[in-house]
């Protein structure tokens, strides 16, 4: 029976998963990289356990959709519109010089034709969104600097998939006019711009009416169908499933219901989300691979290395610092799954042969399995980067140094504005000491001046930078970064510059306390460790107000 089958495959890959993730997490390997490995393990082409991938990736589609619409709750409709200058300049600039690039070498050293060679480029371009925003969701990457350029540069490249796509019968010669391409890519405009208008209005509407049942089941499935709904009706404009259910989650992150659809949207978004990824391991030919290796590991290489080039410089162009440019470098350097639907576009014009088709495939799916530890792996690189002083100078990326006024000895230094970096702030103002913050995120750095506090953009890894905060006569350093990793790094290169300051870190889990304290911390103060000694203070506290309570009544 049919259904029997797909179940024991499911199950198969449930298993396979529980196993090889908790194995590789022991070995610090990231959760996404576990999930494409299985698919690797269990697919027809390794060890075969599950040979019929057709039902698993309709199943990984779903995934992929209420993954989307996660992360589009987790930002909202006004945040995206401050992103403005990520998405057309920043995704404007990657998407036109990885093209461009991709022209000049496929026509000048491989000798393919413009056509081909343009249509290359548009596969190249586009980076997995799905995979990307996963592994800073993860991280809780997305509202930092680099997080913000990579969502940008993101969404501008999902938009081009439809003009991409409308472009290839004209570049395999079976098109009609160009007349005809800008009347449909308007078409596909109106819809989606009448699609969230519409959406705008009625969303929030449909989610009051149904919340006033109090029937938690009745909101979950009205949840979904604006996830599935949206999206579905998005895709008619010739938009991705994917991106339609993302602006869903804009939608709906907009309305005061973002936080219960959130929590009654997780448990099934994870499982599904983490299906397509296993899917996705799936595809990988281990045979083909092999069979082509110079080649295939020769087009991984080219794409790894040009596509962090192009998105570093895409950052410099916007004057972000080197690191920021670094961290969304090895967030994008992929190629994505959009990709598949470009090529599965051009299948059978002959606009890439069959054995560059192949060896590209295999190179896009290396290519997001390398993803995850791309995405790990970047604060170790944007650390060692930012110690070249004269890199940071050749590329115009060495952020301001302190104004005059700011204080250079006796003071505190204050590195990351964020929530609690501002509650340190606001003690030390009101305390009456020195003290100067200093953050790599520029809004950040624009509220703490409008709200009266000494702070300035740079890199606090940067020795120039430590040097010009006049960390060498500071009192003391507090340190507020949400990444483990990179607050350890930074606690190492502090302690460097400075063996003597104090340093008192801020952390998220008590795990992480050991390695800061090794790393040269004073202090690590666990929010964790907090929260819980503050909960057990409040219990007694509340069975001591009881007790008090309840002696007059017993004596009365």
């Amino acid at each position: 029976m049919p259904h029997i089958d797909f179940l024991k495959d499911l199950v198969i890959i449930m298993a396979a998963a529980v196993v090889v993730v908790a194995m590789l997490r022991r070995l610090h390997v990231p959760t996404i990289a576990g999930f494409i490995l299985t698919g690797v393990l269990v697919g027809p082409t390794s060890l075969g356990l599950v040979d019929q991938t057709h039902q698993v990736e309709v199943l990984a589609e779903t995934g992929v959709v209420l993954l989307l619409f996660g992360i589009g709750l987790e930002l909202s409709l006004g945040r995206v519109r401050r992103l403005w200058k990520a998405v057309l300049l920043g995704g404007g600039a990657q998407v036109g010089m990885t093209i461009g690039i991709t022209v000049l070498v496929a026509t000048g050293w491989f000798g393919l034709p413009l056509a081909s060679a343009v249509f290359l480029g548009c596969v190249l371009a586009v980076s997995s969104t799905a995979v990307v925003l996963r592994g800073l969701s993860e991280r809780g990457e997305i509202e930092a600097p680099h997080g913000r350029l990579a969502v940008g540069i993101l969404i501008f490249q999902d938009l081009c998939v439809i003009p991409m796509v409308l472009a290839v019968p004209f570049l395999a010669g079976s098109g009609g006019s160009l007349q005809d391409v800008v009347t449909t890519i308007a078409t596909a405009l109106a819809i989606l711009g009448g699609v969230l208008a519409a959406a705008s209005v009625v969303v929030p509407r449909a989610l009051a009416f149904v919340a006033r049942t109090k029937e938690r089941e009745l909101f979950i499935l009205c949840v979904f169908l604006i996830c599935f709904g949206t999206a579905w009706t998005v895709s008619l404009a010739g938009v991705s499933l994917a991106l339609g259910a993302f602006l869903a989650g804009l939608v709906v992150a907009g309305s005061e219901y973002r936080h219960q659809a959130m929590a009654d949207l997780l448990p099934a978004r994870d499982v599904l989300a983490s299906v397509f990824f296993v899917s996705v391991g799936m595809l990988l030919d281990f045979s083909g691979m092999f069979a082509h290796f110079s080649q295939t590991f020769g087009l991984l290489g080219c794409i790894l290395v040009g596509k962090f080039a192009v998105v570093l410089a895409a950052a410099l162009l916007l004057r972000l610092p080197l690191s920021v440019g670094v961290l969304s470098a090895a967030a994008l350097c992929q190629v994505g799954e959009f990709s598949f639907v470009l090529l599965s576009a051009a299948s059978g014009t002959g606009l890439l042969d069959a054995a560059l088709a192949n060896n590209l495939v295999l190179s896009v799916i290396l290519s997001m399995v390398l993803t995850p530890m791309a995405i790990a792996a970047g604060p170790r690189l944007a650390s060692r980067a930012a110690r070249v002083p004269w890199l940071n100078r050749t590329l115009g990326a060495e952020p301001p140094g302190v104004d005059a006024c700011e204080p250079h000895c006796d003071h505190v230094l204050v590195v990351g504005y964020g929530t609690t970096g501002r509650a340190v702030c606001r003690a030390l103002r009101a305390g009456g000491h020195a003290y100067v913050a200093v953050d790599e995120n520029p809004d950040r750095v624009r509220a703490a001046n409008a709200a009266g506090h000494r702070a300035v953009l740079g890199n606090a890894a940067q020795q120039a930078v430590l040097e010009d905060l006049g960390c060498p006569h500071a009192r003391l350093v507090v340190l507020s970064v949400s990444d483990p990793k990179e607050a350890e790094l930074l606690v190492r290169r502090i302690h460097e510059v400075v063996p003597a300051v104090d340093i008192v870190v801020r952390s998220q889990y008590e795990m992480d306390s050991g390695p800061l304290r090794v790393a040269g911390a004073r202090e690590v103060v666990s929010s964790e460790e907090t929260s819980r000694v503050a909960t057990v203070r409040a219990a007694l506290t509340a069975l001591e107000d009881w007790k008090v309570e309840a002696e007059p009544a017993e004596a009365g």
